[in-house]
């Protein structure tokens, strides 16, 4: 560390709280915390404090983002020998990863919250186990098809992966659980569609798990399953 610098971080150190805020307040009019300052023309408090207004239903969207950054920064950035070939635009993916083998599609979902505590499975569906959560996996946004069917759940075969931000349970933005989507819940009025909510261990399961790598040879294994069963099949 050049001796400047040295002298001036021991400076800041004998300051008072008060005197360092200053200095701080002066550094921010030309070094912004992050270019969204610059997009919105809005200092990061504003905008924090415009988070912190939200009402539920724009915090969950807010959470959702932050699990896909989560994702993206401890997960995709440390996986050696992979490249993230996301495209721009909207898809029933959120990343698109690629190594050697080839391709694989990643949706990334929060585990759901209710009342600012963990949803239980049961709590969604009164047939699922009590003893597992849960995770919604539909899209935010609802529509119509051509054909005037709704477009907000997921069909089999639009992505390989499903990761879940277990933030709401263990309060660690870094900690997700995987499995392979084919291995989802169907919804029992359509079997090419996804149960609106699934059920998600507690920890990992052998249909679980919070290795990336190993949801990804679950996959390419071929391997057949089901995240749950019930002794009486499903039945809404």
């Amino acid at each position: 560390m050049p001796e400047q610098i040295r002298q001036i971080i021991e400076a800041l150190n004998r300051c008072t709280r008060e005197q360092r805020k200053k200095v701080f307040d002066h550094l921010r009019l030309e070094f912004p915390i992050h270019e969204i300052e610059k997009k919105l023309n809005a200092q990061a408090e504003v905008i924090c404090e415009a988070i912190h207004r939200a009402s539920d239903l724009t915090l969950r969207g807010v959470r959702g983002v932050i699990a896909e950054a989560s994702f993206e920064v401890s997960v995709v950035k440390n996986l050696e020998g992979w490249k993230n070939e996301s495209p721009p635009g909207d898809h029933p993916y959120d990343f698109l990863l690629r190594d050697e083998v080839g391709p694989v599609r990643v949706q990334i979902k929060m585990q759901r919250q209710k009342a600012h505590q963990p949803m239980w499975a049961s709590e969604a569906y009164r047939y699922l186990p009590p003893d597992m959560y849960v995770v919604e996996t539909q899209r935010t946004r609802g529509g119509k098809d051509s054909a005037g069917s709704d477009t907000r759940p997921y069909r089999f075969g639009e992505f390989d992966i499903l990761g879940v931000s277990m933030h709401p349970s263990c309060n660690q933005w870094d900690q997700f659980l995987y499995t392979v989507a084919s291995w989802l819940l169907p919804d029992p009025k359509d079997g090419n569609l996804l149960l609106k909510f699934q059920p998600v261990a507690q920890i990992p399961t052998d249909t679980w798990t919070n290795h990336f790598r190993m949801a990804v040879e679950w996959f390419r294994s071929g391997r057949k399953g089901r995240i749950w069963k019930s002794d009486n099949g499903i039945k809404p």
